[in-house]
C-alpha cells in the first residue's frame, strides 16, 4: 500500500532519498545481524563445552567428597572445614559488543583451601576439595558466557524485527509510492501537453 504524498516533483525527491537511505540502512543492519548470529553461535558452542565441563567436575567433586564422608565421622570433616582461609572475589563489569553490553567476570582468590590437618582427614577429602576448587573458575565463565547468550539473543531479535520491518514494509512502501507518484507525473504532464495543444490548435483557429 503506498505512502499517502502529494504527488510532485519534491515528494518524489524526497521519497527516493528515502528509500536509499532505508536501503542502506537495511544493509547495515543485515550485516549486523549476521555477525550478531556468528558471536551468539560461538557463545553458544563456547557455553555447551564450559557446561559439560562444569557438570563432569561436579559430579567428580561430590562423588568423592561422598567417599571422604564414609572414611571418617561427619565431625571430622565438619572441623576440617570449620575456619576456611581461602577467600574468593569476583569483579563484574562489561565491555560492548556489537553494540550490546555484556559482562566480564574476573575471579580473584586469596589463600587456599586445603586449611586443615592432613593426618586427620582421608586423601578423597583433598581430592574433592581441589576438584571444587578447579571447578569454580569454569563455574563463573560459564555464568559469563550464559548471560552474553542472553543478551545476545534479545539484540538479534530487536534487530532481525527492524530487518524485516525494512525489507518488507517500508522499503517496498516507498518503491510503490515512488511508482505511483511517477504515474501521477507521467499522467499530469501528458494531460499538460493535451492541453497546451489543443490551446495551439485554438489560436491557429483563431489567427486564419
Amino acid at each position: 500500500m503506498p505512502i499517502k504524498v502529494n504527488p510532485n516533483r519534491m515528494e518524489l525527491l524526497k521519497l527516493k532519498k528515502r528509500t536509499v537511505v532505508a536501503k542502506r540502512g537495511h544493509k547495515l543492519l543485515r550485516d549486523k545481524l549476521d555477525e550478531l548470529m556468528r558471536q551468539f553461535l560461538d557463545a553458544v558452542r563456547k557455553g555447551r563445552s564450559l557446561r559439560e565441563q562444569v557438570e563432569e567436575k561436579l559430579a567428580q567433586a561430590h562423588g568423592l567428597f561422598a567417599i571422604a564422608r564414609s572414611e571418617v565421622l561427619i565431625e571430622v570433616i565438619e572441623e576440617a572445614l570449620f575456619s576456611p582461609h581461602a577467600r574468593v572475589t569476583v569483579e563484574v563489569s562489561t565491555r560492548n559488543l556489537m553494540g550490546v553490553i555484556v559482562p566480564e567476570m574476573e575471579l580473584r582468590q586469596e589463600g587456599t583451601f586445603d586449611c586443615y590437618s592432613l593426618s586427620t582427614t582421608p586423601a578423597t577429602l583433598d581430592g574433592a576439595l581441589r576438584t571444587f576448587n578447579e571447578v569454580l573458575p569454569l563455574m563463573i565463565e560459564l555464568a559469563e558466557v550464559e548471560k552474553t547468550v542472553e543478551l545476545l539473543a534479545v539484540e538479534i531479535e530487536k534487530t532481525r524485527r527492524r530487518v524485516n520491518a525494512l525489507e518488507y514494509v517500508l522499503i517496498p512502501q516507498l518503491e510503490e509510492t515512488i511508482t505511483f507518484v511517477t504515474m501521477k507525473l507521467d499522467e499530469m504532464e501528458r494531460s499538460y501537453h493535451t492541453q497546451l495543444m489543443v490551446i495551439k490548435e485554438m489560436v491557429s483557429e483563431s489567427a486564419v
